[in-house]
């Protein structure tokens, strides 16, 4: 076993599942102030203190994607977080990409960036003890999209990611996110994440990427949340399952998927019923971000009297999830 696909299949183990604590400054910034929290360097660094400190962590997530900012900052303690999560048996992953930005001649679709200088700052989080990243491409539904032209590009920065990944050392989660915004059909969502998938492992394959070595973080199957379309959790599941079963090959040890909007619960349901269709090649987990810590940032606002609440919340998520796969 590589010492690639031994940290791959780790990520994915023992029920667990990845919290993906990376939001951009911007992102975490608008969602501390959606709740009364000043939106400052060092209230940032507290929530995710408060995070990643939650007791008993371990025994349902397996790592924690961490933004640039977070990776480099302290715990109250003097550790860092990367420092922390391995002592507490936590693998520690880096989001290295800067971005979805409007990909030139194609409006309405976007082109993640973030190739240049990869290499080198891979081999500086690898330094610092990260063991795995992640990078997020973005393909929109709508009227005459997403165009060949924004699938082809976001999977060709996919594959290299990975490629530099794997070679500096670092397990890349492959994250092709079919967004949920729009009013198009559960059977067009299916459609497009079977058309990206199919692009994405052709292009993995032409770059040599190694797929033991790799976690897939895909969407899953639904409706637009637009379309007003009602869909059971099992055609969810089966719909998500057969794509999968269609595009990804076994060699692939784990898929984590993302909540991509859903209510939390919603997306533990689906999961749950993912785990009871016929044997899979691989095994299935998540890596939620709001999904996970929407309900304790709620329950924080701020608040050091409110700080066990808003662990207890995150607990309580972690351990429905784990509890469904």
């Amino acid at each position: 076993m590589s010492a690639l696909n031994k940290i791959a299949r780790t990520m994915v183990s023992h029920r667990r599942g990845i919290l993906a604590a990376d939001e951009s400054i911007g992102t975490m910034s608008a969602r501390l102030e959606s709740v009364g929290v000043a939106p400052t360097e060092e209230n940032r660094r507290v929530y995710r203190e408060l995070i990643v400190t939650t007791p008993r962590l371990a025994e349902s997530v397996s790592g924690v994607i961490l933004a640039d900012e977070t990776f480099h900052q302290q715990l109250d303690d003097g550790r860092s977080f990367p420092e922390y999560l391995s002592d507490i048996g936590i693998l520690a992953g880096i989001k290295v990409d800067t971005g979805a930005k409007p990909l030139a001649g194609a409006s309405g679709e976007k082109i993640t960036e973030g190739l240049d200088g990869l290499r080198e700052r891979i081999a500086d989080y690898v330094r610092r003890g990260a063991t795995f990243a992640k990078w997020r491409a973005v393909i929109t539904i709508g009227d005459g999209l997403p165009s060949d032209r924004a699938v082809r590009a976001n999977v060709h920065a996919l594959a290299r990611y990975a490629g530099l990944c794997q070679e500096g050392g670092l397990v890349p989660i492959v994250e092709p996110e079919v967004l949920m915004d729009g009013d198009h059909s559960l059977a067009r969502c299916r459609q497009v994440t079977t058309d990206t998938l199919e692009e994405l492992f052709e292009e993995l394959d032409l770059l040599q990427v190694q797929l033991d070595g790799i976690v897939l973080k895909p969407n899953m199957v639904v409706p637009g949340s637009g379309s007003g379309e009602q869909v059971t959790v099992a055609d969810v599941a089966e719909a998500t399952v057969e794509t999968l079963r269609e595009t990804v090959p076994p060699a692939v040890p784990g898929i984590a998927f993302l909540s991509g909007g859903q209510d939390p619960e919603v997306a533990t349901e689906h999961l749950g019923a993912m785990q009871g269709l016929d044997p899979l090649p691989w095994e299935l987990t998540y890596s939620f971000g709001r999904a996970l810590v929407g309900p304790a940032l709620e329950a924080w606002r701020g608040q050091e009297q409110n700080r066990d609440a808003a662990q207890s919340a995150l607990s309580a998520r972690a351990v429905a999830n784990a509890a469904a796969r």
